[in-house]
């Protein structure tokens, strides 16, 4: 029997998109933004931290294509701060985009409360493609040196990372060749930096970090992942991978795919709450 056709992005974005709750702002730039959903009922209820993808380019997507799981989410009673930043190509890059999510993740401590979001309970962060990088990367920030503009004076504490068929290794993405987002964008996002920037080079942190992906996923295949595994593991770190058979990229943010029913279990047990209703 032939393999099933793997998701194209229509497949998703085409399909009724849901609404936030709220949209804030933590900058003057346009691309300052988050988009706050809120549970039905009674507060405050346990939230993620939300980074979409997009090969750190805004011209390739924005926030909104995370919209379809943030749905799925706040439905099993969990709040989600969706994060945008500036792109590569809108002035982010290495320090903009940095300084984007840290703003971004640091107003969730701030304000979260406000919209009904628990800020004080377990702290998880998730990323899809690039944004599996930035969730990474969000979780070592408290590491940086305390004078770092980076880190800030007082980063979030994430207790759990969760890469989405994430790119994590800055420098392995800066010297690659034919690959879909190019060499360009994750050279500019570390700009010879790797010790501040990319997670497999950054000073160890506290929050547990895993991965999923999936195995016919063409952007970030399995060894990606795999290979961040092992650099981490020769650090004494474990970071597991767990790989979904017949998906691929799309399926990691579409909340009906076998790949996001791992994800949201994953969550879900993370936050103490029941895996299935």
């Amino acid at each position: 029997m032939p393999d099933k056709p793997i998701m194209t992005w229509p497949d998703l974005l085409t399909r009724a998109k849901p609404a936030p709750d709220a949209t804030l702002r933590y900058g003057d730039d346009a691309l300052q933004l988050v988009d706050v959903w809120v549970p039905k009922g009674a507060g405050p209820h346990p939230a993620v931290i939300m980074i979409h993808g997009g090969c750190w380019q805004t011209a390739i997507a924005e926030r909104d294509i995370m919209n379809w799981i943030a749905d799925d989410l706040r439905a099993h009673g969990i709040g989600v701060w969706n994060i945008e930043y500036r792109g590569v190509d809108r002035g982010g890059g290495m320090p903009g985009t940095y300084e984007d999510v840290g703003r971004a993740a640091d107003l969730f401590t701030a304000a979260g409360a406000k919209h009904g979001l628990k800020v004080d309970g377990v702290r998880i962060a998730i990323g899809h493609s690039a944004g599996g990088h930035l969730a990474l990367w969000l979780a070592r920030r408290p590491g940086l040196a305390a004078s770092d503009a980076l880190r800030g004076a007082d980063p979030i504490r994430i207790d759990l990372a969760i890469s989405q068929g994430g790119l994590p290794d800055l420098r392995a993405g800066a010297a690659s060749t034919g690959h879909a987002c190019g060499a360009e964008a994750p050279a500019a996002m570390a700009r010879g930096d790797y010790a501040r920037t990319s997670p497999p080079e950054m000073p160890l942190g506290q929050a547990r970090e895993t991965q999923f992906n999936n195995d016919r996923d063409r952007i970030t295949p399995p060894a990606t992942g795999a290979a961040y595994s092992a650099a981490m593991a020769k650090r004494g770190v474990t970071a597991p991978m767990e790989v979904t058979p017949g998906e691929g990229h799309v399926e990691l943010i579409t909340p009906d795919s076998v790949s996001w029913g791992k994800q949201r279990a994953a969550i879900l047990a993370a936050l103490g709450m029941p895996t299935s209703r």
